[in-house]
């Protein structure tokens, strides 16, 4: 009798029948195990939601009052039929990779995950699994990330060199890990936030996370009282009347898409800085070579062109059919 998989994949998401709870699912169930507080992978109308417990003010403040359970990290936990626990996956912080366990064989949902460690999250942590279910955002050879040394120096180049021309460089970043990442990353000096980026960095401040100090941009802020600023923003923001207060202006843009040119002319921003949350080619080809899987999953991303280079090294690689959305939000571009 062939036994049933540790995970199928549904059209509400990744299931677990010997547990009945969903990873990540899209559509409304009863049980929701999140691995982080993106909205492509955390949604609204969930009976019940488990997550780790860094993540959780993100997941109220995004989502509001729902029943919401927390977890450590590496804490066991018996749902059912199956043994779940929640691994750092180094993405944004409290992000985790969740490992399933049922009869002895071992799949892990890895989420959204990159492997260099960043110093503001928790770093990720290669798991040992028979399945490993895997983004694949950036799965081209052509993506490889710079240090965070080397990042660091070229935006902090751009904001010295902005001030000293007498303009407001203004940075788009994704809320939620993108823009605190970066704040990490910044010398010191006044540094403005659009409400958004503001929001999400005080729900991290309250839980711990170490951030240098910035000042919310609200209609009554008077940007010259602010001399040499660094503004940070959300995408949505970039090119709209909200950036007139600032005056002249140099317009940046921090995405792991920057490594594109295309992508920079598409953006229209005077510069582009190579940041990403999500693991480059090295990242992800270490990471599963790390779990000894033979089985693999790609669920988003460049999903034909890395399950099939998967598939010529010998492992037993398949393409899921998902709602995540890795970092395509951030870039406007597609797959």
């Amino acid at each position: 009798m062939t036994r049933a998989p540790v995970l199928s994949f549904t059209d509400r998401g990744i299931y677990c029948p010997a547990g009945d709870f969903y990873i990540d699912p899209w559509r409304p169930v009863d049980r929701a195990l999140i691995t982080h507080g993106h909205a492509d992978h955390a949604r609204p109308g969930h009976a019940r939601y488990l997550a780790t417990a860094a993540a959780a003010p993100v997941l109220r403040h995004r989502l509001g009052d729902i029943a919401l359970d927390t977890i450590g990290y590496g804490e066991a936990r018996r749902i059912g039929g199956a043994a779940v626990s929640f691994h750092p996956a180094g993405h944004v912080p409290g992000s985790a990779q969740i490992r399933v366990e049922v009869a002895g064989e071992v799949w892990v949902v890895s989420g959204d995950y990159k492997t260099e460690a960043d110093g503001l999250c928790e770093a990720f942590e290669p798991l040992r699994c028979d399945a490993f279910i895997t983004e694949s955002t950036f799965g081209l050879p052509v993506f490889r990330w710079q240090s965070q040394a080397e990042v660091a120096a070229e935006i902090n180049g751009w904001w010295r060199a902005s001030a000293a021309a007498g303009i407001t460089p203004v940075l788009g970043a994704y809320s939620l890990g993108k823009a605190q990442r970066l704040l990490a990353l910044l010398e010191d000096g006044p540094i403005l936030t659009h409400g958004a980026v503001e929001a999400t960095t005080e729900v991290l401040r309250a839980r711990g996370y170490q951030l240098p100090q910035t000042i919310q941009v609200t209609p009554e802020l008077d940007a010259k009282a602010h001399p040499g600023a660094i503004v940070l923003a959300p995408p949505a923001a970039m090119g709209t009347p909200w950036m007139r207060r600032f005056g002249a202006v140099s317009t940046g843009f921090a995405s792991g898409w920057m490594q594109l040119r295309g992508v920079r002319r598409r953006r229209s921003v005077d510069r582009g800085f190579v940041v990403s949350d999500h693991a480059d080619w090295a990242g992800l080809t270490e990471a599963i070579r790390a779990t000894g899987a033979e089985r693999i999953f790609v669920t988003h991303g460049y999903t034909e062109i890395f399950s099939r280079w998967l598939g010529e090294c010998g492992y037993d690689a398949h393409i899921v059919s998902t709602e995540y959305a890795g970092e395509i939000a951030e870039s406007g571009e597609a797959e």
